[in-house]
């Protein structure tokens, strides 16, 4: 009896990297950010509910390079899982679904991400 080799699925190194690969990677880590992120709002008012002198703090602490550091990266995440949502949104009503114009979605989601991020912070935290 032969035994014949079984047949493998593709490997990695056989898909060439694409932005839209990219991006579904990126949705899926935002979304995780995001939950975790939410402790930060969490914190946030179980210290305003506490009293001014545990607000005070965790402002301290919200307001320091760090704190504004990953305030901007949850802005961000949130804003970019959002841009996702819209893009398979979009899809779902098979649209834009060629090739060039599922890249080009990509990287749309990726640019208004950043640029959208950019414009929260100036209006609402840089300007104040």
């Amino acid at each position: 009896m032969s035994v014949r080799a079984r047949p493998t699925s593709p490997h990695l190194q056989i898909y060439r990297w694409t932005v839209t690969m990219a991006m579904s990677i990126l949705h899926r880590a935002t979304g995780i950010a995001n939950y975790a992120g939410m402790t930060l709002l969490v914190i946030w008012l179980v210290a305003a509910a506490l009293g001014q002198d545990a607000l005070t703090s965790v402002n301290f602490i919200y307001g320091s390079w760090f704190g504004q550091l990953v305030l901007f990266g949850y802005t961000w995440s949130l804003i970019h899982h959002m841009c996702g949502g819209i893009r398979h949104y979009i899809w779902d009503f098979a649209v834009m679904m060629e090739p060039g114009q599922r890249s080009a979605m990509a990287w749309a989601t990726l640019i208004a991400s950043v640029l959208l991020t950019l414009l929260v912070w100036t209006v609402f935290v840089w300007a104040a």
